[in-house]
């Protein structure tokens, strides 16, 4: 592949960001614990003190890096998605640049082996799939009021890097805009290939990839 890497992103809402590997290490463990009991309990039963059990660390381990679960869930979401774009660009690193229908299978392809091997990630995902929760408290006079970015504006745009990267072409507005309504598209019919069959109905899926396919084929064609 050509160009520079979309690589991971400093998680935002950490309380401390890891500087030390003991540090980093103890924060993996809490992550993968908070993973393992997503799939057992699910988003509403889990809670900060069953991670920190599983995970073997003391309770304000986990409250020095995360405030509440909600924000644990969506640092898991973001390493999904850091993984996610690391597997991505290991695929496209084999296929040639004009070769863009199986950079598009790679895409996808690498999104069902998460969807069905990786701890947690059926009911996070990118964040998709994290409950918004009851409002917090009103924000402080002059607070930074900017929303966080929807999770698959976050996909839209690692995607975007990668597939402009590997096709020679610059990451514009226009090939952006392309990227995100094809990942909207894919998610929702996934979603639905997914409630169909737990390991994902294989003709929902084929259709998913001839629909992409189709669209992208204006585009990237």
């Amino acid at each position: 592949m050509h160009g520079a890497s979309a690589g991971p992103h400093v998680t935002p809402g950490l309380r401390t960001v890891p500087v030390q590997r003991r540090s980093a290490a103890r924060l993996a463990r809490i992550l993968d614990a908070c993973a393992e009991l997503l799939d057992e309990t699910g988003y509403e039963e889990l809670s900060t003190r069953a991670v920190a059990t599983r995970a073997g660390v003391p309770i304000g381990s986990v409250y020095r890096f995360f405030g509440n679960k909600r924000a644990m869930a969506d640092a898991l979401a973001r390493r999904n998605l850091d993984s996610y774009a690391a597997r991505v660009e290991r695929r496209l690193a084999a296929i040639p640049a004009a070769d863009w229908r199986s950079a598009i299978d790679a895409v996808l392809d690498e999104y069902l082996a998460m969807k069905r091997t990786v701890p947690g990630f059926g009911p996070v995902d990118f964040g998709t799939r994290i409950p918004a929760g009851p409002p917090g408290p009103a924000p402080a006079p002059g607070a930074d009021l900017a929303p966080e970015p929807d999770p698959n504006d976050r996909v839209a745009d690692r995607l975007t890097a990668l597939l402009a990267a590997q096709l020679g072409r610059a990451p514009d507005p226009a090939l952006r805009r392309t990227v995100l309504v094809a990942v909207e598209a894919a998610d929702a019919l996934l979603q639905l290939a997914f409630r169909t069959d737990a390991s994902g109905d294989p003709d929902i899926i084929a259709e998913t990839r001839e629909l992409v396919r189709a669209y992208l084929a204006r585009t990237l064609g």
